[in-house]
């Protein structure tokens, strides 16, 4: 982001960290640092230590060798209020703010007594003068519930910043963001890291990475594999030093369209209004939108858990009058849900009994018996398929990473080779090489004549893998535009609610 000076302050450093969890070693001699106004990127696949790295820094965990070092004074171990005495601050991917609180009360919640007398005017002259320094425009009154994400995230920084953090880690600052919103973040750090404010950024997205970034600092399997000022590398070598490899970028050629699947024509439903699209075999059909405007109610609808209030609803022509998850299945959709943890795994199950959970009373049961060779032979096939790394079938599905979850899910969902596919958020949080490996998966089910709905909030997914888009905001839909019809500000824009081409 800017060109640092080699002579700068050094403001944080972790020392040779080890972490070990009995006989896996999560963290293996890491050492970064950071200096006075720098923004260093720290990338690396899942499980490759980055979360491992940031509880010790915040006092989660205790490292088993290797130190930490806050502005030149020892930072004491194992105790998460020490980090922010020494003035460190963290802003996570999910926020945590009380919606019916006003910008002001969150701020100062935790810090201070929010009935402290004559604490809120002092707090609010700080609020509105951290706001003007740093190029964070909200308004200290305003109720939080009221506010967009990007405004959201403004206060969570602010809540940093209120409790005089120096140093600021964002963790994936831009998963919830359109891209102007993102640039608007870019235009803050760069005015924050001009007034001295150093960053320590996570993000899986390298073309973000490559414009907020001074160093990357790129971690594989506990180890630092490279430290590279950006403005000498490129996002092919990063992602080469994250997974060993290089990967191509996330394009590739139209399909060509099939027959309609499923049509919607002014379909409501709880989060939906007067929807119409079309879902068409040999296509990728693509979702974008911000997170919470419809889109989990638009994959209940399509996978039967949500019904709809009006509108038609068909499948291959004809109208559909009952509609239920197991309808659904029964019809040939496949789902690949949001939440890998909370609805697409039991984390207690096996590997085995999750690779059969949507198919084990059409697959597996004989008499009202369940042929438990049968479904461990299914798992063991989908994970040497799918190359999910993991001890065996029998291994319960919570202690695989995340890649290695998504890659059983995809694996049970296109071993029934469905003909309509919702592919809701399916590479959130993974690395490139489990995100090269999953779009490469969609791109084969629509070859082999799929009608695929990828919904996601990364714009260079959407138009990288999809034949057509719309774009989501407040449940209703945008008319569809061919891929490369509209630049992504433009998309930005419907994303934002605004814009000609969004539906009235």
């Amino acid at each position: 982001m800017t060109s640092q000076d080699s002579g700068a302050e050094e403001v944080l450093r972790l020392d040779q960290i080890t972490k070990r969890f009995g006989t896996f070693t999560a963290n293996d001699a890491i050492s970064l640092s950071l200096k006075k106004g720098e923004v260093v990127a720290l990338l690396g696949e899942n499980g490759a230590g980055k979360t491992t790295l940031m509880n010790i820094l915040f006092g989660h965990y205790v490292a088993d060798e290797g130190s930490v070092t806050v502005f030149g004074q020892p930072l004491p171990p194992g105790h998460p209020s020490a980090a922010l005495r020494a003035g460190v601050g963290m802003v996570h991917q999910h926020f945590t703010l009380a919606d019916n609180l006003s910008v002001l009360d969150n701020i100062r919640l935790g810090t201070e007594g929010l009935l402290s007398f004559g604490g809120a005017r002092a707090a609010r002259d700080k609020v509105v003068r951290l706001s003007r320094d740093f190029g964070l425009a909200v308004n200290p009154a305003a109720r939080v519930g009221s506010l967009s994400v990007g405004e959201r995230q403004r206060v969570e920084i602010l809540k940093a910043l209120y409790r005089d953090a120096r140093i600021l880690i964002l963790d994936e600052p831009t998963a919830v963001l359109t891209p102007q919103e993102s640039e608007a973040l870019f235009a803050t750090l760069r005015q924050a890291t001009g007034r001295g404010l150093s960053v320590i950024f996570i993000s899986h997205k390298l073309h973000e990475v490559m414009a907020a970034a001074d160093r990357c600092v790129v971690l594989r399997q506990g180890r630092v594999v490279g430290t590279v000022t950006t403005a000498q590398t490129s996002r092919a070598e990063l992602a080469a030093l994250m997974v060993g490899d290089q990967l191509a970028e996330a394009r590739v050629a139209p399909g060509p369209s099939g027959p309609v699947r499923l049509r919607l024509e002014r379909v409501s439903a709880p989060g939906l209004s007067e929807v119409t699209m079309e879902l068409r075999g040999g296509t990728i059909t693509g979702l974008a939108g911000v997170s919470g405007n419809g889109q989990a109610a638009l994959a209940d609808l399509i996978g039967g858990a949500l019904a709809p209030t009006g509108g038609l609803f068909e499948l291959d022509g004809k109208p559909v009058a009952l509609w239920s998850p197991r309808a659904a299945l029964v019809a040939g959709v496949g789902r690949i849900p949001e939440d890998r943890h909370k609805t697409g795994t039991v984390a207690d199950f096996t590997l085995a009994e999750n690779a059969a959970l949507e198919t084990y009373a059409t697959r597996f049961a004989r008499a009202g018996l369940m042929d438990w060779p049968a479904v461990r032979a299914h798992a063991e096939a989908i994970i040497k398929a799918y190359d999910v790394r993991c001890e065996g079938a029998d291994q319960r599905i919570r202690l695989l990473s995340g890649g290695n979850m998504q890659k059983l899910i995809l694996g049970r969902v296109m071993e029934e080779a469905p003909g309509i596919l919702i592919a809701n958020q399916p590479v959130r949080g993974l690395d490139v090489g489990a995100i090269a490996y999953v779009h490469a998966r969609l791109v084969a089910a629509r070859d082999a004549g799929a009608a695929v709905l990828l919904i996601s909030e990364d714009l260079d997914e959407i138009t990288g893998l999809s034949d057509v888009i719309h774009v989501i905001s407040r449940g209703r839909l945008s008319r569809a535009f061919a891929r490369g019809e509209l630049a992504q500000a433009e998309i930005g824009l419907l994303m934002a609610g605004q814009g000609a081409d969004h539906a009235a």
